[in-house]
C-alpha cells in the first residue's frame, strides 16, 4: 500500500468511526511512518518527506488531530520525530532526525511480519 496523508484530519483517520487512537486504521495492514514538527518548514520534516514507501501521517503544528498523534507515541511537540510503526501499531523506532532509508528498510525487513511476507511470496 502507498499513500502520503499530509495535514491530517482525524476525520480522515477514522472516516466516521470512533476509534480509540489514530493509528487503528491501519492496524494489521501498513507500516507507517509518522512525522512530527513543529511546524511545516522543519527541513528535518522536509528532508524525510522525500520516503514514499510507506503510508505516512504527519503531526506538524498544533492542531487537534496533530496533539492527538504526538499524545499517541508519546512526541514531544516542539521538536522533530520519525517513527516507523509496524503493523501491530507498535513504534518499532523513533529518531530526532530523518532515518535513513537504508535502516528505515532494514528495521521493515527484520520484523517477524516482514519475514512471513517475504518466505509466502
Amino acid at each position: 500500500m502507498r499513500a502520503t496523508l499530509i495535514g491530517l484530519g482525524l476525520a480522515a483517520l477514522t472516516a466516521g468511526a470512533t476509534m480509540a487512537g489514530p493509528l487503528d486504521a491501519y492496524r494489521w495492514r501498513s507500516r507507517v511512518l509518522v512525522l512530527s514538527a513543529p511546524d511545516p518548514d522543519d527541513p528535518d520534516l522536509r528532508a524525510q518527506r522525500a520516503e514514499r514507501d510507506l503510508v505516512v501521517l504527519e503531526a506538524v503544528g498544533d492542531g487537534a488531530a496533530a496533539r492527538a498523534l504526538r499524545a499517541h507515541l508519546s512526541l514531544p511537540a516542539g521538536e522533530f520525530r520519525a517513527v516507523l510503526v509496524g503493523k501491530d501499531g507498535g513504534a518499532k523506532l523513533t529518531e530526532a532526525a530523518p532515518i535513513p532509508p537504508e535502516k528505515l528498510f532494514a528495521t521493515i525487513d527484520a520484523m517477524p511480519m516482514r519475514q512471513g511476507e517475504i518466505r509466502g511470496r
